[in-house]
């Protein structure tokens, strides 16, 4: 996991041929806190929840038990990269990663992908073939590319592999449909 996290941190500022360091292609995304831009309940409320707000992926206080991650975005080539190491506390099948914690990490990578290109997003439509059990601990690639927009919609494609790409875990497409205040109302 570090050695994955390294080669992208690198490549989030570059030196150039001056020797002064700039932007690069990559930026680290945080993933740990999250503030709420909509909330139902008027604005006293909405600052309660945003004070206490947390991704449903970090609400696990135990490190290393859970969801361990680190996103990464790529705007000029519309793809983003999760690196994941998945606890004990994920276990589905004996020794390996449930297929819901598989899912609500590509629901994740996914949706923060989407957002980056859209703005807020719902998810509309979920579509994962598993391919091959991922083993508790071990760390997998989330790779995320932009399919196509058409109006509201944005399709993306999400690839779970191995670091090193000779294991295909899980194939994905995902739907997901751009929102505003009104639609989180119900107006």
């Amino acid at each position: 996991m570090t050695r994955m996290y390294e080669h992208y941190e690198s490549q989030c500022e570059v030196e150039t041929e001056g020797g002064q360091k700039q932007k690069g292609p990559w930026q680290r995304l945080p993933s740990y806190n999250r503030l709420l831009k909509y909330a139902t309940g008027g604005v006293y409320l909405s600052k309660i929840i945003q004070s206490k707000a947390r991704l449903f992926t970090r609400n696990i206080r135990n490190p290393g038990a859970a969801f361990e991650y680190v996103l990464f975005v790529n705007k000029e080539e519309q793809k983003c990269v999760c690196i994941l190491q998945a606890g004990h506390l994920l276990e589905g099948p004996p020794g390996h990663v449930h297929g819901g914690a598989i899912a609500t990490m590509i629901d994740t990578v996914t949706g923060t992908h989407a957002t980056i290109l859209s703005g807020p997003v719902m998810t509309a439509n979920l579509n994962i073939n598993y391919r091959r059990p991922i083993p508790l601990g071990s760390t997998v690639l989330l790779e995320s590319s932009l399919e196509k927009k058409e109006g509201r919609k944005t399709f993306i494609t999400c690839r779970v592999t191995s670091t090193d790409g000779s294991k295909l875990h899980t194939e994905t497409s995902v739907l997901f449909l751009s929102i505003t205040a009104s639609h989180l109302l119900g107006g």
